[in-house]
C-alpha cells in the first residue's frame, strides 16, 4: 500500500476507488493520495460535462477532467492545462 503524497496515510483504495467512481477510465493506481484528499466535482468538465479531480489545498476547480485533457492533447497536440480562459458557446 502506498502513502498519500499529501498527508501521508495509508491510502484506502477501496474507498478511493468508489469516491473515483464519476470519472471515467480512472483508478486509484492514477492517483496517489486517499481518499480525505480528493475531492471529486460532478458535472464540472466542459468537454464531457463529468467530473473533475480537485487536489486538496486547491481553491480553482478544473474545466477540464483528466481523462478530457489526455484526449485534446492526443488529437491537437496541445496541452490545455486545467483550466480553459473562456468556455466556447
Amino acid at each position: 500500500m502506498k502513502p498519500c503524497h499529501s498527508c501521508q496515510s495509508v491510502i484506502d483504495e477501496y474507498i478511493l476507488d468508489k469516491q473515483l467512481e464519476n470519472l471515467r477510465d480512472l483508478t486509484v493506481d492514477d492517483f496517489n493520495v486517499c481518499a480525505d484528499c480528493a475531492t471529486i466535482v460532478d458535472d464540472a468538465c466542459v468537454e464531457c460535462g463529468g467530473a473533475v479531480y480537485v487536489p486538496r489545498g486547491e481553491s480553482i476547480t478544473p474545466d477540464y477532467c483528466p481523462a478530457c485533457r489526455s484526449d485534446l492533447i492526443e488529437r491537437t497536440g496541445h496541452d490545455p492545462g486545467w483550466t480553459c480562459d473562456t468556455i466556447s458557446t
